[in-house]
Parts: C-alpha cells; structure tokens; sequence
C-alpha cells in the first residue's frame, strides 16, 4: 500500500488525488460530484445534456442545460461547500462557448474538457469572468489520449494564449464513453478484445504516459508553475492508482467504479447493467459523435446494427452530426439510459465495469481507491 500525495491545482487542494469523472448523460450530477467532494476528492458534474429533466428540454434544450448547470452547481454545493467541484464540457458540444461561460459563472472550481480539443478553451473562461464582472478562479484542463495531442493543446494555448493548462487529463484506452483513439489505435493496442485484461499493451501505452509527463513538465517550467498530470482509463482499484503514480502522474480520474455507489445520479437499472455485465458484453462501438466508444452489449446496441435509422426529433446536441448518416441519435440513447430504459438505450462504461458486483457508498470507494482497505 502506498502513500498518496494531495492533488494541488494552483491554489485548490483535494485531500486524496482522485478526480471523478465526467458521465453524461445524467450519471454524474450533483448527488454524485457533492459526495466526492464531500469525500476529499474533485467532483464533475457532466453537463452533457444535463437539463434532459427541464419541463422545456424538449423545446429548448440549449436553455434548459444552461438553466440546470446553475443548480446542478447550486446542489453539489450545499452537499460539500467546502469541497472541489467542477464539470465536465465535451468539445464537440455544440454552442460550446455557452456552456463554458455557464459553469464559470455557476462557480466552477475546474473545467475538465475532452471529446475534441479545447483550443479555445482559456478565451472562453477568461471572457465569462470579464462579462461578468468576477475574479476568474475556474482553472482549465484538457483531456488528452497521445503526446501528439497533448503537444497540439499545450503549444495552442501557448502561442495564443500565452498560458499553459492548469491540470492535464489523459485519458487511456481502456476508458467510457468516448475514446480519443481511432479504431485501428484501439486494436493496436489490444483494447477491442473481449479479454481486454489479458490483450492490453500496458507498457506500451503507459511509455505514452510517460511522454506526456515530460512534456507537461516542459511547460510548467516555461510558466514556473506546477501542472498536475491526472491518468484516467481502467483505474478501479488501489493497485492500478498506485500504477499510476509510479509512471510519475499525480492523481487519477475513476468513473466506471463510481457508477455503483448509491449516491451516482443514476437509475438503478443502470447500476444493475454494470452489477449484471460479463467481461464479454462490454465492446466498442460507433458513435455519431464521430468517435469509438466503449458501452454495454444490449438489445439497443443489437437493433441499431442491423437497422436503418431514421431521425424522429433533433436535439441540436453536436456541433458536427450528419443527420443523414449517423447510426442512431446520441441523444436520445443516452437519455433513455438515465431514465432507466437501459435495454433501450446506450449503457456507457469503462472496461472494467464487469468487476462491479455490489452497491457501495462514495466513502467505501475512495477509502478502497486511497488506501487499498
């Protein structure tokens, strides 16, 4: 068992190094991200269509999420008011832009953005603050999968911006939802198998790792601050934390192992599907994101590769969707998943999602997490 260090990002300071992360839709709301931080971890609210219970989402969906970042924040906030908490903004959102200026202004400690690069990203948070009059103390992250990627986003923000990120995500293959790795990436690795356990190139990923420390570590010396680098994908128990730490990041980011607390925002339907998956139902799969991800085989999953799809009502969710081609709508499947009609609708999860066998409570996880007990 090892020690584990606070996770510092500029001036907040989590107790234990674990960041929860991001799940949408509807999977890690306030219930969620409030405990976490209650429990001295950081807590991410996903804003990923998070107004999908508005009365008005329906007819107003940009409105809706905006209105519901604000008491999403407002609930985690009075479950930890001293605790850390932030959300997660998928690039690929459309009106982007708006949802960055929402959670800045709802009191954002960290925005953590993935799913596309956030190039724009520190413009944003530094506009919202102007326009509203407020000292900016969001801090900014982006989610990377390659030094490639990680080297696009750190001399952007350089050169543009002048600044480098606050905190670095990256974001291995054996994550949920949606991967930043093309398909061919994924089998090169050996993370498309149904033994993904046993298939997985470790060390050969974790050289990637590697490679992205050193050059986060570059530029927070150019900029003499410290810039923590969080590992996320796979992470579910005390001994891959402690695997993490050893390649030299300074935290991790669980979801998958999240999911089956009794205080995750979602249905337990939901946490059933993962309680009652085998290694073998969960695999990769196309989205209309334009990205693989990685969900729980079912009768949805089954249904939309082998039938047409016809688009009934646009939610006007992604700033790229051909209408005319995508398998079926994003939407609308994550949506019945957090309303609990999960044979109807997209699970997501990480690959680890078959070891959950039990309930347990947000303190149990991190307990197990930090000190392996």
């Amino acid at each position: 068992m090892g020690t584990l260090k606070p996770l510092v990002i500029g001036d907040l300071v989590a107790k234990y190094p674990v960041i929860q992360g991001g799940m949408g839709v509807g999977i890690s709301l306030s219930s969620l991200a409030g405990a976490v931080a209650k429990a001295g971890g950081v807590g991410i609210i996903s804003t990923a269509q998070i107004g999908f219970k508005q009365p008005d989402f329906l007819k107003n969906p940009l409105e809706a999420n905006l209105r519901a970042i604000g008491e999403e924040m407002k609930k985690a906030r009075e479950i930890a008011p001293e605790g850390i908490i932030g959300f997660n903004i998928m690039v690929a959102t459309k009106n982007y832009a708006s949802y960055v200026k929402k959670a800045v202004i709802a009191g954002a400690d960290i925005i953590i953005s993935g799913a596309g690069l956030p190039v724009s990203l520190p413009e944003y948070v530094a506009e919202a603050a102007e326009e509203a009059g407020i000292k900016l103390k969001t801090k900014i992250a982006p989610i990377v999968s390659t030094v490639k990627s990680a080297m696009v986003i750190c001399k952007m923000w350089d050169r543009k911006f002048n600044q480098a990120p606050d905190l670095v995500v990256v974001e291995g293959p054996l994550a949920g939802g949606h991967l930043g790795f093309s398909r061919e990436d994924l089998s090169e690795l050996g993370v498309d198998t149904a033994d993904v356990e046993h298939t997985f190139l470790q060390a050969k990923y974790d050289e990637e790792v590697r490679g992205i420390i050193r050059l986060v570590r570059e530029y927070g010396e150019k900029y003499n601050k410290v810039i923590p680098v969080v590992t996320a994908g796979g992470i579910y128990t005390h001994e891959d934390v402690m695997h993490q730490i050893d390649l030299g990041a300074d935290g991790v980011q669980v979801a998958t192992r999240f999911v089956t607390t009794e205080e995750c925002d979602a249905p337990e339907e939901f946490k059933e599907a993962y309680i009652k998956s085998s290694k073998e139902d969960i695999v990769i799969t196309k989205s209309p994101v334009g990205m693989p991800g990685r969900a729980i085989k079912n009768p949805f999953l089954d249904h939309v590769a082998n039938t047409p799809f016809k688009l009934e009502h646009c939610y006007d969710c992604l700033e790229k969707c051909d209408r005319k081609t995508i398998p079926y709508c994003i939407t609308k499947a994550l949506i019945s998943s957090a309303e609990g009609r999960t044979e109807d609708g997209l699970v997501f999860c990480g690959s680890n999602a078959y070891r959950a066998e039990k309930m347990e409570t947000v303190e149990e996880v991190m307990k197990d997490l930090v000190f392996g007990e």
